[in-house]
């Protein structure tokens, strides 16, 4: 049986503060500031936009990493995440056979466990069908280099 299809709308407003720093307002949190290092013109008031997009990653296999091991009866007592975003600054500066996006991702996932090797696998293969962020990154044709750790 297919569901039905079922819209959701995020949003997020930005407000610019001048140089190169910006506010954003999500729902009711307080507002997230972007900026960048100084070294790029910023005052390093908060991270740029593409370290909070890496944050993504890890925030979203945040969720659906305990979502999908819950449906699997699998069984886990922590998790710890990095990504790495590869970004050539060619692109950034305007270089027309350069892209601004990533080149790559790097993402690692430590998963405390003493679960199977297969039912690992089982879990990963899931997760990064169903993973938003993730699948942002592969529809963009970024190469993403995923490692997933057992701990035990």
């Amino acid at each position: 049986m297919t569901q039905k299809s079922t819209l959701v709308k995020v949003v997020a407003k930005g407000s610019w503060q001048g140089g190169v720093k910006t506010s954003n307002k999500i729902r009711h949190f307080d507002p997230v500031i972007m900026d960048e290092p100084t070294a790029l013109g910023g005052t390093d008031l908060g991270p740029n936009p593409m370290e909070y997009v890496v944050a993504a990653l890890n925030g979203c296999k945040g969720v659906m990493i305990p979502l999908v091991a819950q449906e699997q009866n699998f069984q886990f007592t922590n998790i710890e995440f990095e990504t790495t975003g590869i970004i050539d600054t060619k692109g950034l500066m305007g270089e027309a056979d350069v892209s601004p996006h990533f080149q790559k991702i790097r993402f690692t996932v430590h998963l405390t466990t003493n679960e199977s090797d297969e039912k690992i696998e089982k879990l990963k293969k899931e997760v990064e069908r169903r993973c938003p962020v993730y699948n942002l990154f592969v529809s963009a044709n970024i190469p993403v280099d995923v490692k997933w750790v057992k701990v035990n």
